[in-house]
Order: structure tokens, then C-alpha cells, then sequence
């Protein structure tokens, strides 16, 4: 098995769930990251804001390294789970 195989995320109703939780996570820290630099953007009109939008542009930018991190675990842990049952194959007979 390698990383990033469609046919990992279909597997089993685990490995669907497993892929729908990270879908969802992903999704949320997208939304977080673009909220974040749009009401930073906004408070820069403001020059006593400054320090609030500077801020908010950190947490946007540590949201954007959390989403390759995201899809890096997820796809570890299919791997993981696949390969527990090529394992599982290989001592049967």
C-alpha cells in the first residue's frame, strides 16, 4: 500500500469514517484559516487594530501548516489500517 491511494479511504466503513473525520477537520481549520486573514485584513483599516490583525494573520498561517499535517496523518493512518490486514493475510495460510 502507499500514501495517497484512493482505494485507501474506501477499504472499510472504518477507514470511510476515519477519512470523513479528517475531511471534516480539514474543512473546519480551511474555514478558520480564511476567517482569520479576511477580519485581519479588515482590522488593518485601523491603525489601534494592528496588533489584533497581526494576530489574526498568525493564527491564519499556523492553520494553513495544519492542513498538509492533517492530510499527512489521515493518510498514515489509512496506510496503518490497510496494511493491518495485508499483515493479517500473509499468516493465514
Amino acid at each position: 500500500m502507499r500514501l495517497f491511494q484512493h482505494h485507501n479511504r474506501q477499504d472499510s466503513a472504518e477507514s470511510r469514517r476515519v477519512y470523513a473525520m479528517f475531511e471534516l477537520a480539514y474543512t473546519i481549520t480551511d474555514f478558520t484559516a480564511a476567517s482569520a486573514f479576511l477580519i485581519g485584513s479588515i482590522l488593518f483599516f485601523w491603525a489601534e487594530y494592528e496588533t489584533a490583525a497581526i494576530w489574526l494573520f498568525v493564527i491564519g498561517s499556523f492553520c494553513f501548516c495544519l492542513k498538509p499535517t492533517l492530510r499527512l496523518i489521515r493518510e498514515i493512518k489509512l496506510l496503518k489500517m490497510g496494511d493491518t490486514d495485508d499483515l493479517a493475510k500473509r499468516y493465514q495460510g
